[in-house]
């Protein structure tokens, strides 16, 4: 028998070793992953504030393809004879991530405010007509996000 098959080696030592090595590499990774939560942007209390931030910024996303004012702008434009009837507005949120979430501010009594430039485009089309800023609101006792795209003039 060969002294790598040998029945008198237990391997005892190398098998501890890799049993710490797995400890600590554990170790590591939980702190890490704790350093990584408290350094997420999107990181809020959902209890203090009604919703999260990220449910709050897709909730605002969504409401403003849905604004009543895009469909009033929709008609001016229409009226104007800017835009054809077969053609659809859409509203897009447009500061970086980053900034959005940097523009995110607590409301007293719990709740989350937005106010952020919006690109305004045709449907289909890359180039915007123009932005427009847009106020997100959402009311911790109501349950509620309000979006309100803030038309120009008296429209």
């Amino acid at each position: 028998m060969s002294e790598l098959t040998s029945s008198k080696r237990h391997g005892g030592l190398g098998r501890t070793l890799l049993w710490v090595a797995i400890l600590l590499s554990l170790l590591l990774l939980g702190f890490v992953t704790a350093l990584t939560v408290r350094a997420n942007p999107y990181y809020s209390d959902p209890a203090a504030n009604g919703i999260s931030k990220f449910k709050f910024l897709e909730a605002c996303k969504e409401g403003l393809h849905e604004a009543q004012q895009l469909t009033t702008l929709k008609t001016v434009l229409q009226q104007a004879g800017q835009l054809q009837p077969n053609q659809n507005l859409v509203a897009e949120l447009a500061a970086e991530p980053a900034e959005r979430v940097r523009s995110i501010q607590t409301v007293p009594g719990g709740g989350w405010t937005l106010t952020t430039p919006a690109d305004i485009r045709i449907a289909g089309q890359s180039a915007p007509l123009g932005q427009l800023p847009v106020v997100c609101t959402h009311d911790k006792a109501q349950g509620r996000t309000d979006v309100q795209l803030q038309l120009p003039g008296g429209l």
